[in-house]
Parts: structure tokens; sequence; C-alpha cells
């Protein structure tokens, strides 16, 4: 963990996962603070930036910048938020979960790509370290866990933050119980976020088991939430498609707004900003007809009937804001925004139980533990 005596305030050396940092926000991460873990996650450089992450984690580690948390403990972790208005939170158990090969036990609901798991795999490899955690979900009650999350965060955080979207993040040890993972053990986890680090945590497991026997390797690093009990928000990513095919037919709406307070999950209703002489244009169409599976996300079978589920290249851009796909299509950059509702977790669920998996950036579980909170080095 991070020492703020050294490192100053939380907020300026933690960050999000990195997949979801652009460009200019990793600059500002960068230049906010010399121990920002952005220097780690997505460092500049070419192919000696991973050596380079690994030298780095190693002075701020002799230096006293990170220090080792109590051992053995797991961690509670709250998150804080607002949405629609609404004062949420999140609570779950940062911990270390069993690797296993994908399927049983551990449920993936999202495809991979080649490219971020070699760059993952090569920081790894480097650091040795799990610099941040997967997010898992399982489907839950698990009226022990949120017995003792309560009990635990009665007292003050032992770790607290605010990140820039204004989600405050709170963290607390717990000391080991050899009931904690019995409470665990029988749920599958459903990976949220993190597809490509778990895919990474595998590889390395592999690679390490070979060379050197079982190990930490063997583990990896995860946020373990009971979606039954805490209800994670699942917000969709939006699809900016720049090539064929060409929008659908839907209804006429007013704008924007109106497309996102009629879009809805459970009747399989999306909306489509296009261009109509010369001006964007706002529809609302459905998936209803024919519609025999399920229940499944709205994203699952709007490619399977409308954008096909190759979603390689750069024909298809993904983003988590309604507002800046309108804007593509706005500035003639898009040939039409696909706007999809939010989805459940139990939904994602029953896509894997069918032995499916959704496409590429179908769901943006929000909010994110940080990287930075905690990191757990492999050796």
């Amino acid at each position: 963990m991070f020492d703020p005596s050294i490192v100053g305030p939380l907020d300026v050396v933690t960050a999000p996962p990195y997949d979801v940092i652009g460009e200019s926000e990793r600059r500002a991460f960068l230049s906010s603070s010399p121990y920002s873990v952005v220097h780690l996650d997505l460092s500049e450089g070419d192919a000696d930036r991973y050596e380079r992450a690994a030298d780095l984690l190693a002075s701020w580690r002799s230096t006293g910048a990170l220090v080792a948390g109590p051992e053995p403990s797991y961690q509670a972790y709250e998150m804080r938020f607002r949405l629609d208005a609404r004062a949420r939170r999140i609570r779950g158990l940062l911990c270390t979960v069993e690797l296993e090969d994908w399927g049983g036990g551990v449920l993936p609901h999202e495809r991979t790509m080649p490219g971020p798991i070699e760059d993952r795999l090569r920081l790894l490899r480097a650091t040795r370290t799990n610099l941040s955690p997967v997010y898992g979900t399982v489907a839950g009650p698990i009226p022990e866990l949120a017995a003792r999350l309560d009990e635990v965060m009665a007292d003050p955080p032992s770790h607290a933050t605010v990140d820039e979207q204004g989600v405050e993040h709170r963290m607390w040890p717990v000391q080991p119980d050899p009931a904690i993972p019995g409470w665990l053990e029988a749920e599958p986890l459903l990976i949220a976020d993190g597809h490509h680090r778990y895919t990474t945590a595998l590889r390395y497991r592999d690679e390490r088991r070979a060379s050197d026997g079982p190990g930490p390797w063997d583990t990896v690093l995860a946020l373990v939430v009971d979606a039954c009990t805490e209800d994670p928000p699942v917000l969709p990513f939006h699809r900016v498609v720049s090539a064929e095919p060409a929008p659908t037919a839907g209804e006429l709406v007013r704008d924007l707004q109106e497309v996102l307070a009629e879009i809805n999950d459970d009747d399989l209703v999306y909306g489509i900003v296009a261009r109509a002489d010369g001006r964007p244009v706002h529809l609302i169409a459905d998936l209803r007809a024919g519609a025999t599976r399920g229940p499944f996300p709205t994203v699952a079978l709007l490619h399977e009937r409308v954008l096909g589920t190759d979603t390689s290249g750069d024909r298809i851009r993904f983003t988590p804001d309604a507002v800046d796909a309108e804007a593509a299509v706005r500035s003639g950059a898009a040939l039409a925004a696909y706007i999809l509702p939010p989805t459940t977790p139990d939904r994602i669920r029953a896509v894997v139980e069918g032995g499916g998996r959704l496409p590429q950036k179908s769901t943006f579980f929000w909010p994110k533990p940080l990287t930075g909170m905690v990191m757990r080095p492999l050796e």
C-alpha cells in the first residue's frame, strides 16, 4: 500500500483501471505525482517501459513509498457514489482467488483480445505484482459476508479517497477467518471487470508453474462482491459505427434525452442516432420480435442481429458516454450510434450459463475499484 506520509494524498497516486484511461487522462495522471500508479500501469516509452516500471516499483518499496499492510488480512472495500440522483454504495472483499481455467468456478462474459493480454503479461513478468484487482461478482446472497462487512465498517476506514468521478473509495483491514473461504467457494465468480488481467494471470501462472512449481502466482488479487446484496450497476458501452451496417428502422423521437428515457433492457429496447438530410435523427427500436432466448442483455441480440459478432478493427468504437456517441454522428465522424440500456449481473450470468459470451466491451461495471489502493507482490 502507499504511505500517504511520503507520497501525499491517495487521490493523486491511485487511478482507475488501465483500460478506461484515455490518452489525455493518462498524461494528467502522470503529471499529477511522481508516485502515480499510472507510472507503473501505463508508463511512457516502448519496449523498455516494462522494465522501467519494475525498477520504479522496486525503488518505491525500498524508499518506503510502498509499505506492506498487516499480514495476513483481507480488506473490506466500499465505493460510495451517486447514480440517477440516488446515493448508492457497493461493498466487497479484497482477497486472493485461486486461479482456475475459464469455466467451472470462474465465469467470463466477454471476449478478450490478444493485444491487451500480451501487454499485461509483459508488465506482469517484469513487475511480478498484481497492480490492481480483478473485479468479480457472485450471485449470492451471502448473509455472513454482509454481516462481517457491517461489523468491520462500523469503525473508521484505514484508507479513504475520492476519485475524479466523485466516487468515494474506503477500505478496512479484515483479520483472517477460516470461515470466509467457505462462504465464497461454492459461488461461481463472474468476472465483472478484468477479463484481460485474469487471462494474463492464467498465462503467468502456467509459466511460473513450469519453471518454479506452485506459488503465489496460483492466485490473483480480486474484489469479490455479492451481486444480490449489493446490486452493482452494469452500465452500457454504446456502439459508434463508422461503416455498414446502416441503421435499422425505428420510431422517431425528439432527442437523446428521450432516447435515454425510453431504452430498456427488460424489453430489449435500444436507441439509434443517425443522420438524415444532413442532421442527426434519434430513433427507438427493439429486438423483441423472435427473441426466444433469454433473459439476455440487449447488446447480445444487437450484435447477433444487426452489428455482427466481429468487433475487431476500427469499424466499431465503444464509449460509455452517450453524449460522446451522439457527437460522433453530429460531426460526421460516424455513420450511426447505437445507444444501449443498462443491464444486470443476472442477465450477464444467463448468457454465460447458456454457454455464450458477450461481444467485447459489452458491459461497464461502475464504479470500479481503484488501481493502487492495494498491490500484491507475487514473490
